[in-house]
């Protein structure tokens, strides 16, 4: 607005009106129309400056003939092209698109699509869109993209036949009606003699919510015809056509996108630019236009798109760089997982940080179906579970939380591992086969570097905890930090052969160098009354000249000179700050080159840098779910999930998290006033 105010936009309907963001993607606030039959529209339509519905649907009609009343724009929206994970049933759009002409799927009226698609593109432009395209491959993408890529067998060669639901809007606005799905596949028959014709129905025809144009069971007798009715992602399909056959479906300009060919039986908007060899005669307003004026402006110029982190308005870009992590986080691991031990609390986050998979939990280990997967914490049910049974598992990463998991924090990452659990040195992990054997590339290094370096800055380690402020002692002498640990956590059982109690580990850092100046931090677990402190660890002054427990593990690493651990996470956030290591353990870190190693671990024989251990712990390993959206992110958007919690505090702890926090508290009092009342 000229005067400075937000415009107003008029939505056509209820349902629009509830859009997730519809006034973010609008850059304008909403007022939903009400009652277009009376009079009190009118009143409605005055605070209004233009008026939005949804496509061609009835209630989108009367918003136009309002808007063209009241002397006012009118918007049509839609989906875009590069939607959401999930159906428009399940969750909604990260795109849409916001026509002031007409609506792109609507040949027999020009649109603002159209006029973008023949405007010319400088060579940065084109640049972008030719990255975008292949970015569009590599990442697999499509409009929805919560389906896997097709696993069953492909014909050997064959070209991609395309249904669509009976009476979808864009067939009859695409200028083509029933016959033209008969024509389609007539024409693919006839056309391609040598070759397989692979009919790919609709999902929802497959799910019979809606009916498709076929009649799968007299199809399915013609020679060289296969169906594909598996609900299954368009990319791997795509990839391997030799050419595809469309009436007006977005899988005909995806087909573009994938550089083949693409025959036309109706008007898409994709047709009529000499793109596309087009059975339907199509608009004279239409003009000649390159590939990468299409896709610029379909994917580019026309629709806009919300950060389903920030909420904010965004580039294509990063919507699909997130897309594509879905898809890419979503079909690791198979389809049914079998979940044993997990307690009530952590459910709905294994779901989350398996997304992509159907979970079935249960209490107590059971047998699995032959040759099915099971999902446990840790190295739980470890004796239970054959070497034959492909295991997941589950641990917390290592960027965790604001609090301790002791408080039922919800992780920010956890490690899910095929192949072991990267504190049990007894043998190989999937950790510790990257760090063996992956050729980390420039790139990777710089991320990992750049990671490294923010973490520093920031000041963050895995729990974040609030701190009292620690000074080095004043002192010329070696100033050596040793970090206790829970002494019955499964990091000592499994990765500490040796040394295994806090003490023992005190009396061998003090037998090591009698000169230094030992400070002594217990685990903040046994701090905050979570977790049984260790045998004999009230005897810990003994062995150290301080014994510090308010302090931040991040603040003390700074100051000090050295770090002694058991297997301590504490000694890989040493290693970040440049600092020396020495491990008594056998912990994730060791055996690179990078620590001074008490009990070196042999098959560990590959010399890393830091930023080589950084990228293969923080960046390959974990996997790193949002708070915000509940979806898979990277390391660094989760270093900025820590920070905006951080900043918040205990503002989004729960009451179960609080009650359980008590809970704990009174555990332990009662557990140590116990024995002495007897």
């Amino acid at each position: 607005m000229t005067d400075g105010r937000m415009s107003t936009v008029g939505l056509a309907s209820r349902r629009l009106s509830r859009l997730a963001r519809i006034s973010e993607f609008l850059g304008a606030s909403t007022v939903q129309l009400k009652r277009f039959s009376t009079p009190f529209w009118r009143r409605n339509v005055e605070t209004c400056d233009q008026i939005a519905g949804w496509g061609r649907k009835p209630t989108s009609l009367k918003a136009r003939r309002a808007a063209v009343a009241a002397g006012l724009p009118f918007l049509c929206l839609e989906d875009g092209f590069l939607r959401s994970v999930g159906s428009g049933g399940e969750e909604p759009p990260l795109s849409i698109v916001v026509d002031d002409t007409g609506i792109y799927y609507d040949a027999t009226t020009p649109s603002a699509l159209e006029r973008l698609i023949a405007a010319p593109l400088t060579d940065s432009q084109i640049a972008r869109t030719r990255r975008l395209m292949a970015a569009w491959r590599t990442g697999r993408v499509s409009k929805y993209n919560k389906t896997r890529d097709y696993s069953g067998l492909l014909p050997e060669r064959f070209v991609l036949v395309v249904d669509q639901t009976f009476n979808d809007d864009s067939i009859r606005c695409g200028l083509a009606d029933v016959s033209s799905f008969q024509r389609m596949l007539e024409a693919a028959i006839r056309e391609n003699p040598d070759c397989t014709v692979l009919v790919k129905t609709h999902p929802d025809a497959l799910a019979r919510r809606r009916k498709g144009h076929f009649d799968l069971k007299r199809i399915a007798g013609l020679p060289r015809v296969e169906i594909l009715s598996a609900d299954c992602h368009a990319a791997s399909i795509l990839e391997k056509a030799e050419a595809v056959y469309t009436v007006t479906s977005q899988m005909g300009f995806e087909a573009l996108i994938w550089g083949k060919p693409v025959r036309c039986f109706g008007v898409p908007f994709y047709a009529g630019w000499g793109l596309t060899q087009d059975e339907a005669r199509t608009p004279e307003r239409r003009r000649g236009a390159s590939l990468e004026q299409l896709v610029h402006a379909a994917l580019v110029a026309y629709p806009r798109y919300i950060d389903p982190e920030t909420g904010r308005r965004c580039e294509a870009e990063t919507v699909l760089e997130h897309i594509a992590l879905q898809r890419r986080m979503r079909s690791r691991f198979p389809t049914p997982l079998y979940c044993f031990g997990f307690s009530v609390w952590k459910n709905p986050m294994i779901r989350d940080f398996l997304a992509g998979s159907k979970l079935h939990f249960h209490t107590r280990f059971r047998r699995v179906p032959e040759g099915r997967t099971t999902v446990i914490w840790g190295n739980t049910f470890k004796d239970r579970i054959h070497n034959d049974t492909p295991a997941l598992r589950v641990e917390d990463g290592f960027i965790r939380s604001i609090g301790l998991g002791a408080e039922r924090r919800r992780p920010l990452s956890l490690a899910i591992d095929p192949a072991g659990i990267y504190y049990d040195s007894s043998k190989p992990s999937a950790l510790e086969a990257i760090l063996q054997s992956t050729a980390f590339d420039p790139v990777l290094i710089a991320r990992a570097a750049a990671l490294r370096e923010r973490l520093v800055a920031e000041r963050l380690s895995k729990y974040n905890l609030r701190a009292e402020h620690w000074s080095r002692p004043d002192t010329e002498r070696l100033v050596v930090l040793v970090p206790g640990q829970v002494e019955t956590d499964a990091s000592i059982q499994f990765g500490a052969p040796g040394v295994r109690r806090n003490i023992d580990l005190l009396r061998a850092v003090r037998e090591a160098l009698p000169d230094a100046h030992v400070v002594y931090k217990p685990h903040p677990d046994v701090v905050a009354g979570l977790r049984e402190p260790g045998t004999d660890e009230a005897r810990a002054a003994e062995f150290c000249d301080e014994v510090v427990t308010g302090a931040s593990i991040v603040q003390m690493i700074d100051q000090v000179d050295e770090v002694h651990v058991l297997t301590s996470l504490a000694g890989f956030e040493a290693l970040i700050r440049a600092k020396g290591v020495t491990c008594y353990g056998q912990p994730f870190y060791a055996g690179w080159g990078l620590t001074r190693d008490v009990l070196p671990i042999a098959r560990r024989s590959r010399r890393l840098t830091i930023d080589e251990l950084v990228a293969g712990a923080l960046i390959l390993y974990p996997t790193y779910v949002s708070r915000v959206s509940g979806r898979f992110i990277t390391p660094e958007q989760a270093v900025d999930d820590l920070l905006a919690w951080r900043e918040k505090g205990d503002e989004h702890e729960t009451s179960a998290g609080r009650a359980w926090r008590l809970l704990k508290k009174v555990e332990r009092l009662l557990q140590t006033a116990l024995p002495r009342l007897r």
